[in-house]
């Protein structure tokens, strides 16, 4: 299992002895431990005990006796299974030692099969992931929104294929971000929700040892729904949606990081993420600040993703079900939440106090003397009754000319005759008026945000 603390260095260059990243949910490690694994599965064994006791199969001493005696001793269930080479039957071997009453003992498991108990148990432990994501999910947004509005009017050049495209402002990039945040809450809850589902169905799925309302009775004392239908497990298709919802949470933690690493180049420099008054970038370069964190959680993403695809083969076993689904799962589910959950956390925290420099935006949105009113330039031209055809190559011949040279291309389109004869002084400078192509970020922001972004500034 992934272990929090061993979430990769933080070196930037050579080899220097890894720095162990502040981890701020250690309970998602926790929740993936041995010990919490089989208190889960005793939650099971004592609710299905429970739960037959109230249909007079179980008597009810030795449901209350279970209760109270009952306890898992890690230790001890890892030495019977080196004996008996299978966890569940160690695990109900040292729970039974624990009891101290055969005649008791007796009723724990029973009309239960393995994976009655593994499958419904581990839904109980993704549910609790599950709920600390989602709160990783709830602090970034509200991260998000905050600086979203922070910039909402700081001009920044917007960038296609890595060239200066048109005028955006800093804010709406962000808020753009916090749109993909909320649907990968949406999508995540959705995938979350499907996961707490339990079976109590036997060893074939056909129900024969309890019956469906007695599964149903169980699943409901433990907070689950119990799955319409299943076979000795339950379907996979649940688990792959699931890592699928927790790759596009990495995936979309990787845009957002990319995205950063790029302002962050010393060409660009727009934007930085947060550097350490005692950090240092290099061991030979003393004036490095590299975005290591960022570059982390995009690495870190690609283990998630990968994770998916392993769930994704995981869907298909043999007939009422194999294996080998099982030693898969003991990775993908506590890597995946824990690395998740980190880089949420570290995204959050990168972003709450990056350093960004509107000064540098607007001296790269202008370097290119006006050339990213190209398109706009070209609109207003048509509106002024000029052929498209004739238009475009007017200006596209004095942008190459203004790239090729670092030249001023509005001078040049203001002595071309054919462009200020159909514009004039007045409606070149409408072209021109960078105010003119932001006035729409009001109603975006309105449309994002809604009813709570109002009055805001």
């Amino acid at each position: 299992m992934f272990e929090a603390g061993a979430l990769g260095a933080e070196t930037s260059e050579g080899s220097e002895r890894p720095v162990i990243p502040r981890y701020t949910r250690p309970e998602m490690g926790r929740i993936w431990s041995d010990e919490n694994r089989f208190a889960k599965w005793l939650e099971v064994e004592l609710a299905a005990a429970e739960t037959l006791a109230e249909a007079g199969i179980v008597p009810a001493a030795a449901a209350r006796l279970l209760r109270e005696r009952a306890r898992v001793d890690v230790a001890r269930i890892l030495e019977l299974e080196e004996k008996v080479r299978h966890d569940v039957i160690a695990f109900t071997m040292a729970v039974g030692e624990t009891i101290g009453d055969p005649a008791t003992a007796r009723w724990l498991h029973y009309g239960l099969t393995s994976n009655d108990v593994v499958d419904t148990a581990q839904a109980l432990q993704v549910r609790e992931a599950s709920r600390g994501i989602e709160v990783g999910l709830a602090k970034l947004g509200e991260v998000l929104e905050r600086r979203a509005w922070e910039f909402k009017d700081t001009p920044q050049i917007g960038r296609t294929h890595g060239v200066h495209a048109e005028p955006i402002t800093f804010g709406l990039k962000l808020a753009n971000w916090y749109d993909t945040n909320r649907r990968n809450q949406e999508r995540f809850r959705r995938a979350a929700r499907e996961m707490e589902a339990g079976k109590i169905s036997g060893a074939v799925g056909n129900a024969a040892h309890l019956g469906p309302e007695t599964e149903e009775k169980i699943c409901r004392r433990l907070g689950l729904d119990p799955a319409p239908i299943a076979s000795q497990v339950i379907e996979r298709d649940r688990h792959a949606h699931y890592l699928d919802g927790l790759a596009l949470i990495a995936a979309q933690l990787e845009r957002f990081a990319l995205e950063i690493r790029h302002l962050q180049r010393t060409e660009v420099r727009e934007a930085e993420e947060p550097f350490g008054g005692e950090q240092r970038g290099s061991s030979a370069m003393p004036h490095k600040r590299n975005p290591v964190g960022c570059e982390q959680i995009c690495g870190l993403a690609r283990v998630v993703r990968a994770n998916a695809q392993a769930a994704l083969e995981n869907v298909a076993l043999w007939h009422e079900r194999d294996i080998s689904h099982s030693s898969v799962e003991r990775v993908i589910l506590p890597d995946s939440t824990i690395l998740v959950d980190y880089a949420l956390a570290r995204m959050a925290g990168i972003l709450s106090k990056m350093r960004v420099f509107p000064e540098r935006m607007r001296r790269n949105l202008d370097s290119t003397h006006g050339l990213v009113f190209s398109g706009v330039l070209l609109q207003d031209l048509v509106e002024a009754g000029a052929p498209r055809d004739d238009a475009y190559p007017w200006v596209q011949q004095h942008a190459m000319a203004a790239w090729e040279s670092d030249g001023d291309f509005r001078a040049l389109v203001s002595a071309d005759e054919r462009i200020r004869g159909a514009l004039g002084e007045a409606g070149l400078a409408r072209t021109f008026d960078l105010g003119r192509q932001l006035r729409y970020v009001d109603a975006i922001f309105a449309r994002v945000f809604g009813k709570k972004g109002a009055g805001r500034t």
